[in-house]
């Protein structure tokens, strides 16, 4: 997910079912109480202030960027989080993109709890190791062998060492908005988590590591040529969100993407799609199947590890084979393939996987982002809201940004003001208008009305 650190229940995961009618049931009592941070969160921020820089463990989390304080989240069913104060919320960031079947499924819960009776961690191959890569080498066309790791930061490390390796070159070109992690290489210009805090090169990154770093504008192919003619046979790859989620939400221009293949194969350099929030949330397939173009090397997370820290690197098999301890280029991690987050991984792509849900998932995320469309125009208040299956943004713009300096030039104080009364109406929404959104099956009408009235009726005192 963006900041540097990111739907329903029951039987098939559909609209109906115990969990999901649990949930639902409970909206009007819990919703229609005051949200935001009420004492006790404000006791635990307070102590966790003492403890944390900030006050969190993530900077996103602390609520800088729309100047409030965050309500501390105790539990989390279906499509709503319920706070330490009892209080509600309709939750749009699903742990930054992981819970694309909503919080506690009770088929990932039944098959973690299954796991954790034998144990959580023993560092030794486990089970569901092959069968979640087996699962992601058979939906994503051009993942032939992967690597699995703790995060996404850690994959796309792993990822640029292995196209460094490959090829000999140590340049790589990156995008403005565009974020894959806080490793060092990537911090010559940050997305959303630095965006928001005005910092986009962090204090300690030494300067010779970033200086073989290009950072050009997204949806920008004359960038990336003219990177190319500054700097013949030293870049080793392209790394791109191939849909931005560290922006906000951001589209790729339709010859985008494909020019980013040409460009590669014609300059000798590999292509790297960070599919950490895209992979299985936009497309059963990711990012690559839905516009049909092929990475050399993909990086992934979020819902392969069905709420639990996981990442992993893959793509072409002969790359692959570079990776110790078949090749050279070294890469480990103690918890690297952790036996827990493999399970809850399978389990979340069985269900998101189950005949339906993809084309109910975009639905819902459809029907969401239209209805905030049209309730905010109709209070004459400019909008526009993207979407691509369980991922979508809100601008206060008459059109979608195309890159970085676009997002900026839209209306993001008033995003600020959004933000502080849809968290008060009980609805959780991402503390920073360069963060994408996230949906889930869980999600349902009940859940969507429930944050277009809070929408109109923050429209209507705007306009006052």
């Amino acid at each position: 997910m963006s900041d540097a650190t990111g739907g329903t229940q029951g039987g098939g995961g559909g609209p109906v079912g115990g969990a999901g009618r649990e949930a639902r049931a409970g909206a009007g009592r819990g919703a229609s109480a005051r949200g935001g941070a009420g004492p006790r969160s404000r006791a635990l921020n307070a102590v966790a202030r003492r403890l944390f820089p900030g006050g969190v463990n993530s900077p996103v989390r602390a609520f800088k960027s729309v100047g409030s304080e965050p309500p501390v989240i105790r539990a989390a069913k279906g499509a709503w989080l319920t706070d330490v104060d009892g209080r509600r919320y309709v939750d749009l960031i699903g742990a930054w993109g992981p819970m694309i079947v909503g919080h506690s499924h009770p088929a990932v819960v039944a098959a973690v709890t299954r796991r954790m009776r034998r144990g959580s961690a023993t560092g030794t191959p486990s089970p569901d190791e092959p069968r979640l890569g087996a699962r992601v080498t058979a939906t994503m066309p051009w993942v032939e062998r992967l690597r699995f790791v703790v995060s996404g930061t850690e994959a796309c490390m792993a990822a640029l060492r292995l196209a460094r390796a490959a090829t000999g070159r140590e340049a790589v070109v990156k995008f403005e908005g565009c974020y894959h992690g806080h490793g060092d290489a990537f911090l010559s210009s940050a997305g959303s988590g630095a965006l928001t805090f005005d910092a986009p090169d962090s204090p300690g990154v030494p300067q010779a590591v970033v200086g073989a770093t290009v950072t050009v504008p997204y949806n920008d192919l004359a960038a990336v040529a003219r990177a190319f003619a500054a700097h013949p046979g030293k870049i080793a790859a392209v790394f791109v969100e191939p849909i931005v989620g560290n922006m906000g939400f951001v589209r790729p221009d339709a010859d985008f993407l494909p020019g980013l293949r040409r460009l590669c194969d014609a300059n000798g350099a590999l292509l790297v799609f960070d599919e950490v929030m895209t992979g299985f949330r936009v497309h059963r397939g990711g990012a690559q199947a839905l516009f049909g173009v092929r990475p050399d090397l993909v990086t992934l997370g979020k819902v392969i590890g069905g709420g639990f820290p996981v990442g992993a690197y893959g793509g072409r098999a002969d790359l692959m084979a570079m990776v110790a301890p078949e090749g050279k280029v070294y890469q480990a991690g103690t918890l690297a393939g952790h036996p827990v987050a493999m399970t809850a991984g399978l389990a979340t792509l069985r269900e998101i996987q189950r005949p339906g849900q993809y084309e109910r998932l975009a639905s819902v995320t459809a029907k969401l982002a239209d209805g905030l469309e049209a309730t905010l125009r109709a209070a004459g208040i400019d909008a526009v809201a993207p979407r691509q299956g369980g991922m979508m943004g809100l601008w206060f713009a008459k059109v979608a940004p195309r890159n970085l300096a676009e997002a900026k030039a839209t209306k993001t104080d008033l995003f600020r003001a959004y933000h502080r009364a849809m968290i008060e109406a009980g609805v959780y929404l991402p503390p920073s208008p360069y963060e994408a959104w996230f949906v889930s099956t869980a999600h349902g009408d009940a859940e969507i009305a429930h944050v277009l009235d809070a929408t109109a009726a923050w429209a209507r005192g705007a306009q006052r």
